[in-house]
């Protein structure tokens, strides 16, 4: 019997479970909505000022790439819940139920794809009525961002599985951090990445963070302001080839982590980490 079919609406139930507790959970809330706040403080303050002599305005050319830096960080919050639900036993009480760990994996695809939706649209939403200079008439905008979206999270949220599989501990998720900040530091997102050095430049075109924030800005912007590009083009190829080899990567690579990861989890390493989370407290 095939229970494959089976594994995916439990995943799909669990996942939505997941997406409508953290938004009935007042500190989930708080999560939720205090990173789109300040990005929305800052684009406010940035709305007036222009970039160099191009006549674009700082906060039109932010948002787009906020929007795609929000995207990214989808692989974060699946590395931390990952790593959280290895040390509390949930990962455990998954493996132990047949095809559980595949329903646990949808349902945490689901939640977190969902979640990353929802504070794209608590960013974007008001942000339409501070930010001037977009283009957001018609269809074709938003059909571009949607397979940007679709294509960014496929190569995003696979990376952080494998992040999640990796460190074994919710301290050890500053490693994580630190260089995803770093990425995002120097991949166009506050400023444009042609106003960089050409060694930074070609470290943030390595990146899916980068492609993101390009393939937002081509869904959003206007023709002209292709102009302060590399190239001076939305490079559309380049994007869905460079987030298509993550996604792809991704995909091969996690599965695999996943499942060795699974095999070594057992009660007593479990209860090891619990032990030494409360020696920690103590």
């Amino acid at each position: 019997m095939n229970t494959t079919p089976s594994a995916l609406r439990i995943g799909w139930r669990r996942g939505l479970i997941e997406l409508r507790q953290s938004f009935t959970n007042p500190a989930d809330l708080v999560s939720h909505f205090l990173w789109p706040v300040l990005m929305l403080i800052v684009m406010y303050f940035l709305r007036d000022n222009a970039f160099g002599s191009s006549g674009f305005l700082l906060g039109t050319l932010a948002l787009p790439s906020i929007l795609g830096m929000n995207a990214a960080l989808g692989m974060i919050s699946m590395s931390q819940q990952l790593t959280a639900d290895r040390e509390d036993g949930t990962l455990l009480r998954a493996k132990a139920v047949p095809r559980g760990m595949q329903g646990y994996l949808v349902g945490k695809v689901v939640s977190v794809a969902g979640s990353t939706l929802a504070d794209l649209a608590i960013l974007l939403i008001p942000a339409l009525f501070i930010i001037e200079g977009l283009s957001i008439e018609g269809a074709a905008p938003w059909l571009n961002l949607s397979w940007v979206l679709v294509l960014g999270l496929a190569a995003t949220l696979p990376i952080g599985a494998v992040l999640g599989s990796i460190f074994t501990s919710a301290r050890a998720q500053g490693l994580v951090q630190l260089p995803m900040l770093g990425m995002m530091a120097i991949s166009g997102i506050f400023y444009p990445i042609t106003s960089m050095p050409d060694w930074l430049q070609a470290i943030a075109q390595l990146t899916p963070i980068y492609w993101l924030g390009l393939g937002m800005r081509s869904a959003l912007l206007p023709d002209s302001a292709v102009a302060i590009e590399i190239g001076a083009s939305w490079r559309h190829v380049e994007t869905v080839a460079v987030l298509g080899i993550w996604a792809v990567l991704g995909l091969l690579i996690a599965p695999i982590v996943l499942r060795r990861m699974a095999r070594r989890e057992s009660g007593s390493t479990v209860a090891h980490r619990r032990e030494k989370a409360l020696q920690r407290v103590g």
